[in-house]
């Protein structure tokens, strides 16, 4: 940490003090209860992590992507579930700041930044993942409204949200016939499905969306028709690198427990950490996390810079940084023998939480499959 600059260093603090007090105590209760900490989001967005990003004339912090990558792993060293919302939110947030014209900024950021009012980003459908660009939800207007028809899946927030950030068809043009637009929680036909029973993240409800002839005002839309794509690819990006560091987060966790469980733990004559091969799995585990900060700083550092290599650089940095974590968690686990199956030890938990951010914001297949056509094209 010794890279950081003294306003990174306070930055580092203040959230680590926050998670500590705010999240540490009750993280496993709200893992096992199904219970959404809206009061203590509240909070978060009372010290500015709810528009990390966003221009401070709406209540933003208007701090940089570099900023953002060491909040996410401090929250994430305490709690992956809820720092990979607060990352989802910050998302929906920057995407309305930077693509929202004046009268809607002013209208829905300052409840977002403030984390009162929280979002949630529809994008995936029950018969679209990764095939953003095929997406079925219409769009269709009607003089100043459109009516909204069709259902999204895996909807983090959904339920406890009150505005929803929708990729519809506008179009029968693929990619090009996609329209971003905001749907407050209160639109008639707006419904939800039944809260998912997941492996992990179950201290955030995860739901479908569905429209039935949900209307709502041309007003709403960001940007012009046939914009979407391009908005939700470039909000997924940044999406990346937060999901990184909360890998990198949830991975550090992991490897703390782990060298001092093998400190404390006597056997063979003497303490674990003075087995040489489980010294090397600790060099390995903690080899990776540091590859893994590297990368999601130097992704962080393009995106702030608007560097040509964005792209590529997020989608590696999420691919290493997401891989690393849950490997590392998976391995600390295994390092802790039965007791990492205990969910007293917390690393249960870090094992289940991890694992789907191999899965979203783009699986890693995907990653891996943006790279090398990148790298084939140059």
């Amino acid at each position: 940490m010794n890279d950081l600059t003294p306003d990174q260093a306070d930055l580092v603090e203040m959230v680590r003090d926050f998670a500590l007090h705010e999240l540490a105590p009750h993280t496993a209760r709200w893992d096992e209860e199904k219970f959404f900490p809206v009061d203590v989001l509240a909070q978060a967005g009372a010290l500015g992590m709810g528009g990390i990003y966003v221009g401070e004339e709406y209540g933003g912090s208007a701090l940089s992507r570099s900023d953002a990558v060491l909040i996410f792993e401090e929250l994430a060293a305490v709690d992956p579930t809820i720092a990979a919302y607060i990352s989802i939110h910050n998302m929906v947030a920057w995407m309305i700041d930077a693509f929202g014209n004046e009268e809607q900024r002013s209208a829905w950021l300052p409840g977002i930044t403030a984390m009162t009012e929280l979002t949630s980003y529809c994008l995936s459908e029950p018969g679209v993942g990764s095939d953003a660009a095929a997406i079925t939800t219409k769009a269709v207007r009607e003089g100043d409204e459109y009516v909204l028809n069709g259902s999204k899946q895996f909807i983090s927030g959904a339920g406890s949200a009150a505005w929803y950030l929708v990729m519809v068809r506008t179009a029968e043009l693929g990619a090009k016939g996609i329209t971003a637009v905001v749907v407050p929680a209160d639109a008639p036909g707006l419904s939800f499905g039944a809260n998912e029973k997941k492996m992990g993240w179950r201290a955030q409800p995860t739901r479908q969306v569905v429209f039935e002839n949900v209307r709502i005002p041309v007003g709403n839309r960001l940007g012009a028709e046939g914009d979407g794509f391009g908005i939700a690819m470039k909000g997924l990006n940044g999406g990346r690198v937060n999901i990184g560091a909360c890998s990198l987060g949830g991975g550090r966790a992991a490897l703390e427990k782990s060298i001092a469980y093998l400190k404390e733990r006597q056997a063979f004559g003497g303490p674990l950490i003075e087995k040489q091969h489980l010294l090397f799995e600790i060099a390995q585990m903690d080899t990776e996390l540091e590859v893994s900060r590297t990368m999601l700083r130097r992704a962080a550092e393009a995106l702030d810079t608007g560097a040509p290599d964005t792209v590529k650089l997020c989608a590696m940095a999420k691919l290493v940084a997401t891989d690393a974590g849950f490997h590392v968690a998976n391995q600390a686990l295994q390092l802790h023998g039965g007791y990492g199956y205990l969910s007293e030890y917390g690393l249960e938990k870090l094992v289940r939480d991890l694992r789907v951010h191999q899965i979203l914001e783009g699986s890693n297949e995907i990653m891996r499959l943006i790279v090398g056509r990148l790298a084939v094209e140059r």
